[in-house]
């Protein structure tokens, strides 16, 4: 306990999931939080997304760990809003430590519009690069910056969107744009201590993969495929056998990454895959 005493972090897509996660897991390791989240549908996405409940139940818990939290509804796209929401957890907490850069939407299947191709980089990579520079400001030396990728974004892949559809090409290509700004960004802010890193999940269970639009994606042999049917070919995609890891797997390395014990670690690609790539060689 304690390996984040004292800090302060922000995290978006804090209201459930693995934001919640990261939350909870800083909070009970010694940090308050700012706690982000649009709490509000996005109309291309087919599973709802959190509400204003979701988030306040993310605060109550981070209390319970006996911690400060500031909430903000805010949308990572609106760079200003995002500034806004913030500067006014700074001022309420007194410093800003972590950066979580973690929302995420992933409007997959094919057929869709362009819009899901547009709305997914709008969230996935532009809310993440708002996040980053809405904090910068305030970061000092020893801060910490982690973004949330994913294995998506390490495989490669490029051309023709397949099963997937535009949604699922636009979230493959956000999270790979992040490799590269991640690797970036750390070398421009190693001369003042500050660290950038990535950490890149597979399917993790939370809303955003366990639904109707990812089950037909994964059993496309299944008229209507339920949640039962659709973790076989979540196993299928790992090398481990589990069709899905939790977020509190990925907190772990959040945890790890937020702390001093990696001090001296920046521009790390993190995996939490189950061996997804070297199941695919990559």
């Amino acid at each position: 306990m304690g390996r984040v005493e004292g800090k302060v972090v922000v995290i978006t897509g804090a209201a459930r999931g693995q934001g919640r996660s990261h939350a909870v897991r800083l909070a009970e390791e010694g940090a308050d939080v700012i706690a982000l989240d649009i709490c509000e549908d996005i109309e291309i996405t087919e599973y709802p997304m959190a509400t204003p409940e979701d988030l306040e139940e993310t605060a109550r818990l981070v209390r319970k760990a006996g911690r400060r939290v500031v909430t903000r509804q805010v949308d990572v796209r609106d760079r200003e809003a995002l500034r806004r929401a913030v500067d006014e957890g700074v001022a309420e907490l007194g410093r800003l430590d972590v950066v979580v850069a973690n929302a995420s939407i992933l409007p997959i299947g094919p057929g869709r519009p362009i819009a899901a191709f547009t709305d997914t980089v709008d969230v996935n990579l532009l809310g993440a690069v708002n996040t980053v520079h809405a904090a910068l400001p305030h970061l000092e030396a020893g801060a910490s910056i982690i973004v949330i990728g994913s294995v998506a974004g390490l495989v490669g892949a490029r051309g023709d969107s397949g099963p997937a559809g535009p949604g699922g090409t636009a979230y493959r290509f956000a999270k790979a744009v992040l490799v590269e700004y991640v690797e970036t960004l750390a070398l421009q802010l190693a001369p003042v201590g500050t660290r950038v890193n990535a950490v890149h999940p597979t399917n993790c269970n939370t809303d955003m993969l366990l639904n109707d639009a990812t089950y037909r994606t994964f059993r496309p042999d299944v008229e209507n495929p339920t949640r039962e049917d659709a973790e076989l070919g979540f196993k299928a995609y790992h090398a481990m056998p589990v069709p899905w890891i939790e977020p509190e797997e990925v907190s772990h390395a959040v945890t790890y990454l937020a702390s001093e014990e990696s001090r001296y670690v920046t521009g790390m690609q993190l995996k939490v895959d189950a061996g997804v790539l070297m199941k695919l060689g990559s």
